[in-house]
């Protein structure tokens, strides 16, 4: 398949709709809250990633680097301060029928602030020289594209638990095996 020819697949598959499906997949909710919480990884970022292997694609890594920092800008500033005001909330939502509407606006509000920003993610990769084919084959294996998903989000000289002088949980390991058994890549109709 031509480049070009990938490039609309990505714009008549939009990335939202793709994690909307995505994270409904057995255990890829929880495997991706639990590397939010537990690895600090981007979940956004994780489904851009997983949208483009989907796609045979992937992010160049210069022009990652630059985008990666206005998109956890926005996650910091907007997502984060949002997804911190409903956990805060959650207590009191219980006991009060005010602050629980006030905490299920807030909700909504998240979920819109990380649709904007996987909109945003979508618009960048439309720019040709942010991705490029990727022609491994590692559709075979699900250990083989969880590693493949974890080296698009960390570089190879880095890991998100390196310095930290511990390996990562039991349950961190297991949500990158689950997501890299939910991972396949697009098959177009001949």
């Amino acid at each position: 398949m031509r480049d070009s020819t990938r490039l609309t697949a990505l714009k008549q598959n939009p990335l939202w709709d793709f994690a909307l499906d995505f994270y409904t997949r057995p255990g890829v909710e929880h495997a991706c809250l639990c590397l939010q919480d537990e690895a600090k990884v981007d979940v956004c970022e994780l489904l851009l990633h997983a949208w483009l292997f989907h796609h045979g694609r992937k992010a160049e890594h210069a022009a990652l680097v630059l985008e990666r920092r206005t998109r956890v800008r926005w996650q910091q500033e907007i997502t984060g301060v949002l997804r911190q005001l409903r956990r805060e909330l959650k207590g009191a939502a219980q006991a009060s029928e005010g602050v629980a509407e006030l905490r299920a606006t807030i909700k909504r509000a998240e979920l819109l602030a990380e649709r904007e920003n996987l909109q945003r993610w979508q618009q960048w990769t439309l720019v040709p020289e942010n991705t490029r084919t990727d022609p491994k084959e590692t559709t075979r294996e699900p250990s083989k594209r969880a590693h493949w998903l974890q080296l698009q989000l960390f570089s190879p000289n880095f890991h998100p638990f390196s310095g930290s002088g511990c390996a990562p949980s039991p349950r961190v390991e297991n949500a990158w095996e689950v997501l890299g058994g939910q991972l396949d890549r697009f098959i177009p109709a001949r």
